[in-house]
């Protein structure tokens, strides 16, 4: 079935073609519209799925957060990502909520990734400060069959960097309840290597941290303006996407846009939920289709 088959049979009989040309009933506009659908489609390279802050626990709600209900969330995300199947599937951090114990924040990874692993094409995770609340780092990524809390990789034509911003002022890694959430630092060996990896890229960049790098308050990356000279010096990268603070928000600085998602824990009900989907087509032009709460953004 090529592209143009595809289209008819997502419009259910309302299409007829004559001479090669796509109609639809009483819709004299329709074949300039499907056809801009077939270009932007065509110029597509990578599509991804993104949420943040899903603080999963299986535990009582507290305020405006409602822990259990990120598994029915996710499901409503789960069931939209299988249609629009994304080459992979971020995690912003925040996976899971803070417990008293490890072995009881240990089943709240396991039960919450057993969900987000079903989810298609790879998965990636991007540590929060809640994730490291009571576990270490290692016991964090060893539940979830990740190596390391930084690296990159390449996708589409494009190259993707995941960073980790939970470290304490003096280089030290949260864990075990050893830390102030707003002491939030990319640390000096991270920079070093993020320096050197976009030295190297030959692609185009997109970035994933949980703690903001575009903020000085007590939601943002303490040494934020180093890390974003680096970032700026590189030339390469179009994009940052970050969690943590929970409401959209959305800034440009030196060219690079700066968003923030919205979180998935906030109100109760599948109404009060956000996730989204990002296509980055052959120009590096960037669009991000939001769900429930989340803003859409098309950036040119």
């Amino acid at each position: 079935m090529n592209k143009l088959d595809r289209v008819i049979n997502k419009l259910d009989r309302r299409a007829f073609v004559y001479n090669g040309s796509l109609y639809l009933f009483g819709a004299g506009f329709a074949l300039t519209k499907v056809s801009a659908v077939l270009s932007d489609e065509s110029k597509r390279e990578v599509r991804i799925g993104l949420v943040t802050d899903m603080h999963y626990a299986d535990k009582a709600p507290a305020g405006t957060r409602h822990y259990r209900e990120s598994l029915v969330k996710l499901q409503e995300a789960a069931t939209q990502f299988r249609k629009d199947q994304p080459e992979f599937v971020v995690e912003l951090g925040d996976f899971i909520d803070a417990a008293d114990s490890v072995e009881v924040e240990k089943g709240y990874l396991k039960r919450i990734n057993k969900d987000f692993v079903a989810l298609p094409g790879k998965k990636h995770y991007v540590l929060g400060n809640h994730c490291v609340h009571t576990l270490t780092k290692q016991e964090f990524l060893e539940g979830v069959g990740q190596q390391s809390s930084f690296y990159s990789f390449d996708s589409g034509g494009f190259h993707f960097v995941v960073l980790d911003a939970c470290f304490r002022s003096d280089g030290e890694p949260y864990g075990r309840k050893n830390f102030n959430w707003t002491d939030t630092n990319i640390s000096a060996d991270q920079i070093e290597w993020l320096q050197a990896d976009l030295k190297a890229t030959a692609g185009k960049t997109i970035v994933f941290v949980h703690q903001r790098l575009d903020v000085s308050n007590s939601y943002g990356v303490k040494n934020a303006a180093q890390v974003r000279k680096v970032l700026e010096e590189s030339g390469k990268v179009l994009a940052v996407f970050q969690g943590h603070s929970h409401k959209n928000d959305y800034r440009t600085i030196a060219g690079i846009h700066y968003c923030v998602l919205v979180a998935m824990v906030e109100g109760s009900g599948k109404e009060n939920s956000g996730y989204s989907t990002m296509d980055i087509l052959t120009d590096g032009a960037i669009r991000i289709t939001g769900f429930r709460k989340q803003k859409k953004y098309n950036w040119p």
